[in-house]
């Protein structure tokens, strides 16, 4: 579903400030791939997101999704290909518009709009079971601006809207971070039942090496713009976060207690 090829992203070429931020990274992913990310900070993790989705532009290499290649496509034409959550619980939405507004944007990522007014009474009552499926109380709410919702309501609703029409990837940018654990914890459980339901290829960057561990099917550990270390399968099952911990420290990374 997606391969990157000898990825190469640098910032402030040729000045002093210079910072070679992916450095020939390769990474490929089949359909159904749930790939969790860690790394030290300025691994490139998130410069690897969004080199995806097309925020940076590579030097060099090369970037197919689904059998085509994006590695130039413009940001705005991808959109329709990406699904993203970042980590500010500010970003993803429209914090003026209502919840079922939000939604219904989201609904026409990459389609046709019209100058319609409102919206159709089964579009509302689509949106209104979904949002019930996240058991937050938010499906008696669609009126409701995003604005005045918490952080954990609008990265769960950011969530939904990233995925209703189901993106050839999603990317979470280290997505709960700026939650509290108990919201946290939350939102993850949310993200995992939509990734498997809706079989999402998906990358997640986490600092959070225990869940780094428990989800996912696969898990890299990238280092300096490179990926240097990669467990699946049963090797990932078996892993314990001593051992991770070990693996950051053998590789030069510093772990942040």
């Amino acid at each position: 579903m997606l391969a990157l090829n000898k990825l190469n992203v640098t910032f402030n070429a040729g000045t002093v400030n210079e910072v070679h931020a992916l450095k020939d990274c390769g990474l490929f992913l089949e359909e159904g791939d749930f790939v969790v990310v860690i790394g030290g900070n300025g691994s490139g993790k998130s410069t690897m997101l969004n080199s995806i989705a097309g925020t940076y532009m590579p030097d060099s290499g090369r970037m197919v999704l689904d059998n085509k290649d994006i590695t130039f496509m413009p940001e705005h034409v991808r959109a329709k290909y990406v699904g993203r959550v970042f980590q500010d619980p500010m970003r993803g939405t429209a914090p003026d518009m209502t919840i079922e507004e939000n939604l219904a944007l989201a609904q026409r990522r990459g389609k046709m709009r019209s100058f319609r007014r409102g919206m159709k009474a089964a579009e509302r009552a689509h949106f209104r079971e979904i949002l019930s499926h996240l058991d937050l109380g938010l499906e008696d709410r669609l009126s409701t601006r995003i604005g005045l919702l918490s952080g954990g309501q609008r990265q769960a609703i950011t969530l939904l809207m990233a995925t209703l029409e189901k993106p050839k990837i999603l990317l979470l940018d280290e997505h709960t971070a700026a939650l509290d654990p108990k919201t946290a914890a939350k939102v993850l459980e949310i993200s995992v039942r939509l990734i498997e339901e809706g079989y999402l290829t998906t990358l997640m960057v986490t600092h959070n090496m225990a869940d780094a561990i428990t989800f996912g099917n696969r898990l890299v550990l990238m280092r300096e713009g490179e990926v240097i270390f990669e467990a699946t399968g049963q090797q990932k099952a078996n892993l314990t976060v001593p051992e991770l911990v070990d693996k950051f420290i053998s590789a030069g990374v510093e772990v942040l207690v």
